[in-house]
């Protein structure tokens, strides 16, 4: 089973960079008041510290001060620290990680960070297809948390974009082909 971790501070190869950027930090950008209401926010999960969730079939998700966890039916554990110094917590952001789950599912799943004005995200596969993204959160609005999602295994990568309530973009993330 292939994993691939696409994280916001990853460093890449000097070509790679050149050619895409990790994250992108952008402007409030309003997507129009139709498209905000056709689509409405499902509400942040809050969780308690360590509280397991069930992402998807065999995997667990929680969070804790220091960051996301999750588990995986291959047994294999995996953390996204928020405290290590690689996400800058000033500006709004997202990050995206992803693995397979069998041969015809893949997990999505990532930290937003540097708002507490989230409100939904969605996921867009390379032909276009959205899927909104489900959030947790740890109570108090630590000004960051989680969202994960599964959906159908696709070739090509998934770019991934945050929204405010209003349907302004708070941050995207790119489609980068691996």
């Amino acid at each position: 089973m292939k994993k691939y971790v696409l994280i916001a501070a990853t460093a890449v190869t000097a070509s790679v960079m050149a050619a895409a950027p990790a994250v992108a930090h952008v402007a409030p950008v309003e997507r129009g008041a139709a498209a905000a209401a056709a689509e409405p926010a499902a509400p942040i999960r809050i969780v308690a510290p360590g509280e397991r969730v069930h992402a998807a079939a065999g995997v667990r998700l929680w969070l804790t001060e220091e960051g996301k966890h999750w588990s995986t039916p291959d047994g294999g554990e995996n953390f996204r620290s928020v405290v290590d110094g690689n996400l800058d917590m000033s500006r709004p952001g997202i990050s995206h990680q992803s693995e397979g789950l069998g041969e015809k599912r893949e997990f999505h799943s990532g930290v937003y960070y540097g708002t507490k004005d989230a409100a939904r995200a969605e996921l867009t596969d390379r032909d276009g297809r959205t899927t909104a993204v489900r959030f947790v959160q740890l109570p108090g609005g630590p000004g960051w948390g989680a969202w994960y999602i599964t959906t159908p295994r696709t070739e090509g990568g998934h770019s991934i974009t945050l929204y405010d309530s209003r349907g302004r973009v708070l941050a995207e993330l790119p489609r980068f082909d691996f």
